[in-house]
């Protein structure tokens, strides 16, 4: 049991540090080590990296806040609509077959990846500290993440970062911030659902939890010490990553 503990606070550790680095809180990393490594299916490896996923997200969020100070009215919409369809995509997400579930998620990985490719090689244009759009966008782009959030169980962060940046005109680092903020409600309400559907091993994910808030505020400080180029190749590199190991397991 204490090495079990153990083996899973580690794992929380070197995922909580990519969590912090992308602004992501780990969970997109952990679900397809948690199928492939640990034979979780889909839903249980989603509920489960909510477990660490969540308090993550909020430390994480307060690292980047105390950084570069997050716009409420930039945030705000994206928090409230986000919180409102999260629900509708967990619910969704444990009443689908788990393989259809897993080649969802496969592709939308692969989408944002290419999304991401093609914006960072694309030409580029200049980023801004407040946003070419107003409120009612930063509603509609929480709709989106909210609901793609809560169906694959990632927060909704891994769509929010990109389109801030190449669409809304942010830094890649605000946009991880907002993006955070974007995650933290919606992250909760998924993980509620996914628990009361009995889709969450807590054994594992409390002391991935542990680890995560151990190794999170590293991975932000990282984040803002390292170029924005970089930061963003780095960014695809790990969304394939992920996309190329959930395959390997279905």
């Amino acid at each position: 049991m204490l090495i079990d503990f153990a083996m899973y606070g580690a794992l929380g550790v070197v995922l909580g540090a990519l969590g912090g680095l992308f602004g992501i809180g780990g969970a997109l990393i952990a679900i397809p080590v948690l199928g492939m490594w640990f034979g979780l299916d889909q839903q249980m490896a989603q509920g489960t990296a909510l477990v660490m996923s969540v308090p993550n997200v909020y430390l994480a969020l307060y690292r980047y806040h105390q950084r570069n100070k997050i716009e409420l009215r930039q945030a705000l919409p994206l928090v409230l609509m986000s919180f409102c369809f999260a629900w509708l995509g967990a619910m969704l997400a444990v009443g689908v077959d788990a393989g259809l579930i897993r080649w969802g998620f496969i592709g939308f990985l692969l989408a944002i990846t290419f999304y991401n490719v093609f914006k960072l090689y694309g030409s580029a244009r200049q980023p801004v500290n407040g946003s070419r759009f107003g409120w009612p966008a930063y509603g509609a782009l929480g709709v989106l993440a909210g609901t793609t959030g809560g169906l694959f169980g990632v927060g909704g962060a891994v769509v929010a970062a990109p389109v801030l940046t190449s669409v809304f005109g942010t830094s890649q680092v605000v946009a991880q911030g907002l993006s955070l903020a974007l995650a933290a409600p919606s992250t909760t309400v998924t993980l509620l659902t996914y628990a009361a559907h009995g889709e969450v091993n807590w054994l594992m994910g409390l002391p991935m939890a542990v680890g995560g808030l151990l190794s999170i505020s590293w991975g932000v400080k990282v984040a803002y010490a390292m170029p924005e180029r970089l930061l963003r190749g780095l960014y695809c590199c790990f969304l394939l990553l992920c996309a190329v190991l959930l395959a390997v397991k279905a």
